[in-house]
């Protein structure tokens, strides 16, 4: 059996040559390729009654494909955009093969022809002001894990930056002179997020005595945060928060419902929806649109602003003069 027929050696090639090599993508992707392929291969050498090592190409037929993304969803109970996003990463699997390997054209163009699956809108949540100054008051700043959560909350509401662009953040990164710092994006795309003083001030305070390499947000043990690690931060002050604000117990708080919040608060502010887009890192001006459908109160306003003023209307009976000059005649 030739190596070309294998999936092993394309897998390989595809992750580290194409992915890594070729496209450079950002290591979330790389690490969704990677988790979507840890998935897919021992389901497909299950149903093709073979070793993951002996499997072929062929092997990975349309409708195996098909039957793992119904395993995705039914099964492992995942959403229509992980159930999607798992097919991207077969999609662009299938087209790396097909480039090379003419044989398996077809095959490649079977796979592709999957669709994918329409998908609603999930509403945004996002904080109130109240709500919101709550969630910043929750940590206790006497100790010095509150002195870090206070400083991570605030850097996060105040840039609207997402957990892995908080994680990824190094002390080089911030212009103290200017106030500002710059945050490394999807695609590894930079873009630069002015900062307020009582967030330059509590930043400093977590960067003194520390090299420019170095994390701006760290663990316990002194290890730079993980995602996972804000995310766990988030959820626990919210629930201290809840106390002060009940409203909170009704939403699922995290870090990126602290992003919305900020993109919230910045377009109620009159913000721009263009300034908003470059603010957050968006590509497409599409998705920060997002939040001008949904901010009620923002339509509220715009709406109380174009309504057509109403002059009261006077009763024929509530001129006595014409009613006492109609008796006169």
């Amino acid at each position: 059996m030739t190596s070309s027929k294998l999936v092993g050696p394309w897998v390989r090639r595809f992750l580290l040559e194409h992915v890594v090599g070729e496209r450079n993508l950002s290591v979330n992707t790389q690490r969704s390729y990677r988790d979507m392929l840890t998935l897919f291969l021992p389901y497909a050498a299950k149903l093709s009654k073979k070793a993951i090592d002996r499997l072929e190409v062929v092997d990975l037929s349309p409708d195996l494909v098909r039957s793992f993304l119904t395993h995705i969803e039914q099964e492992r109970e995942c959403s229509l955009s992980t159930r999607n996003q798992r097919l991207g990463g077969l999609h662009a699997l299938a087209r790396f093969v097909g480039e090379h390997s003419p044989e398996h054209l077809d095959w490649c163009t079977q796979v592709r022809l999957i669709p994918f699956k329409k998908t609603t809108q999930a509403a945004i949540t996002y904080l109130d002001k109240v709500e919101m100054d709550a969630l910043l008051a929750a940590p206790d700043r006497r100790s010095e894990q509150g002195r870090r959560d206070y400083a991570l909350l605030l850097f996060l509401y105040n840039s609207g930056a997402r957990a892995s662009e908080a994680a990824n953040l190094t002390i080089r990164d911030i212009d103290w002179h200017g106030r500002a710092v710059c945050i490394t994006g999807k695609g590894r795309k930079p873009r630069v997020c002015p900062l307020w003083p009582q967030t330059i001030e509590q930043l400093r305070c977590l960067a003194a005595g520390r090299l420019p390499e170095e994390a701006v947000f760290r663990n316990r043990r002194g290890q730079p945060i993980t995602r996972f690690g804000i995310h766990t931060m988030v959820e626990r002050n919210a629930s201290t928060a809840a106390s002060c604000a009940p409203s909170l117990r009704t939403k699922s708080i995290g870090p990126h419902v602290v992003r919305h919040t900020a993109a919230s608060h910045l377009l109620r502010s009159g913000v721009d929806i263009n300034t908003i887009r470059a603010w957050l890192g968006h590509v497409s001006l599409s998705t920060t649109n997002i939040y001008a459908e949904v901010d009620l109160e923002t339509k509220a306003k715009a709406l109380a602003a174009c309504s057509p003023e109403e002059k009261p209307v006077a009763r024929w009976r509530s001129q006595p003069e014409v009613m006492a000059f109609l008796r006169s005649l």
